[in-house]
């Protein structure tokens, strides 16, 4: 698929919490709290803001413990990353980008327990509709706006979501994208940049 790059943690420099310094977020919460994930200069790459991720983790305080996540367009890999820190059991990290990726596992890598991260090298959309039905309790969905990939990964990702999931996704401000039917709206905001909801799988 010719697509741009999957960074899906990652967007404009707009959006970074500047009081980490320029090219930085952090994770915000939970036993890896205050550890720096850098934000290269990479297309497409803007990373959910330390705010906003707040907010999110908040939202999801109780689903977390004991959770399977996926982060499907992971970039700096900030909400996979902050799930794992808060309690999920493991999460799966899919990056299209070779440097992004190589970055993921190294972070992995040298944090306690980072053994329950799994860094996954490829396309997106192309790795949703391959994982095993009704194994993800959590996914973030949050593509680079340019791609206009949120339809087709909703798609590709709908086997996968065990049957009370929680999907987040994050679009743009002035067209939200929606999962559509089967899924519940929890909880949104809106930023200058971003429309970012919580959905819950409709019984």
């Amino acid at each position: 698929m010719n697509t741009p790059r999957h960074g899906g943690s990652g967007k404009p420099s707009s959006n970074v919490n500047r009081n980490t310094g320029p090219g930085r977020v952090r994770i915000v919460g939970g036993r890896w709290r205050g550890t720096r994930l850098d934000v290269p200069d990479v297309a497409g790459l803007r990373p959910t803001s330390d705010r906003v991720r707040e907010t999110l983790f908040n939202w999801l305080q109780s689903v977390l413990p004991g959770a399977r996540v996926l982060d499907l367009f992971a970039g700096t890999g900030a909400l996979g990353l902050e799930a794992v820190s808060r309690g999920a059991a493991s999460a799966v990290l899919v990056e299209r980008d070779i440097g992004l990726a190589a970055a993921l596992c190294a972070t992995a890598a040298r944090l306690p327990g980072g053994e329950a991260v799994s860094v996954q090298r490829g396309d997106a959309v192309s790795m949703a509709a391959g994982l095993p039905t009704g194994s993800i309790d959590v996914a973030f969905v949050d593509p680079p706006f340019a791609a206009d990939l949120w339809a087709q990964a909703f798609a590709a990702l709908a086997p996968a979501l065990a049957v009370d999931a929680w999907l987040y996704v994050e679009s743009m401000a002035e067209r939200p994208a929606s999962p559509g039917t089967g899924w519940q709206l929890h909880r949104e905001l809106q930023t200058r940049e971003a429309h970012c909801a919580l959905y819950r799988r409709a019984g």
